[in-house]
């Protein structure tokens, strides 16, 4: 009954979080749906996208950590993260679109089975389109509906998560026996792990083994964490026994009012979360204007004066503006 569900969300980090938004909103088709601060350092944006309604298991989130150096990428390393997409056919059209857009990106190819388009930003944040045409399992999320994308092709979701290690079968047994992962497949030098009762392109995690590369180092272009579901805080006072009982030292449950936490460093070099579903991300905000204003924290509300003094103002308004399909 513990078991991890899925992907929760990706945490990354961006050189400018006025491009990251535009990069996500306008070329992507991902809905802001929070814009709040880092809770542990207030100078900082965190900007949330998702999918429609803010559901987990579809956010991709962003810090713009002040005086960041650059990431770079190597051995183990949260190296590159998926969004889900309904068929192959979005895949063309996602190919032709990122041409148009002058997105960098690489060839539509095959990776387990299922058809995949691997593209990047302007950081080389690197990113994976992955169609779930041949997917069975955890169900993905809603496309945005008002977005600039037509609806049979937008993103809906978050994808596998492919991390690079340098110890493949050191890491593999942390993946199965802490984590309670199942490798259901082995492609060249990557494993295929997956989660939960359901599994399915939202429930996986791709390993591969990179004993060639330098060490990645963190920065901007880089993943801080990756985070996994489960529904509830009992979840976690239960998952934070089970990696103390493996020896690991844990944050213990932190309560990030849009869902509870527990973060674990599941190498010395990967930092995991494990999340809960709830509340969520409309709680403080109504469905037609989520992420157009400041949102913080009732432990933060206090500061309100003090941060929007510190972090510039950046125009998140679309609930004014129509979006072309295109």
């Amino acid at each position: 009954m513990y078991m991890l569900k899925g992907i929760h969300h990706v945490t990354a980090m961006t050189s400018s979080a006025e491009k990251i938004y535009d990069f996500f909103t306008y070329t992507l088709g991902i809905r802001l749906v929070k814009k709040t601060v880092n809770q542990d350092d207030i100078r900082t944006y965190h900007l949330f996208f998702a999918d429609d309604v803010g559901a987990a298991g579809t956010d991709m989130t962003f810090f713009d950590f002040p005086n960041n150096p650059k990431g770079t990428h190597g051995t183990d390393e949260l190296a590159r993260t998926a969004f889900r997409v309904p068929s192959d056919e979005a895949l063309q059209y996602w190919q032709q679109r990122f041409e148009k857009y002058d997105v960098k990106h690489e060839a539509i190819s095959t990776q387990f089975g299922k058809k995949i388009l691997n593209f990047s930003d302007f950081d080389e944040q690197q990113y994976q389109l992955i169609s779930d045409e041949k997917n069975t399992g955890i169900k993905s999320g809603t496309p945005w509906q008002d977005g600039p994308i037509p609806l049979q092709f937008a993103i809906t979701g978050l994808g596998p998560m492919t991390i690079t290690v340098s110890n493949l079968d050191y890491f593999s047994n942390i993946l199965t026996r802490v984590f309670e992962m199942s490798v259901i497949a082995e492609e060249g030098m990557m494993k295929l792990f997956e989660m939960g009762d359901e599994g399915g392109n939202g429930a996986q995690v791709i390993v591969r083994h990179d004993t060639s590369s330098p060490t990645a180092r963190q920065g901007y272009g880089a993943v801080h964490h990756v985070a996994f579901r489960v529904d509830n805080k009992e979840d976690l006072t239960h998952w934070q026994r089970k990696l103390e009982d493996f020896g690991y030292r844990t944050s213990g449950f932190v309560d990030r009012f849009f869902f509870g936490s527990l973060y674990v460093r599941a190498t010395r070099h990967l930092l995991f979360e494990i999340a809960t579903d709830g509340p969520g991300f409309m709680g403080d905000e109504p469905y037609e204007t989520l992420g157009e204003k400041l949102s913080l924290p009732p432990f933060l509300e206090s500061k309100r004066d003090e941060i929007e003094a510190m972090v510039r103002p950046i125009d998140t308004v679309r609930s004014t503006k129509t979006f072309k399909k295109e």
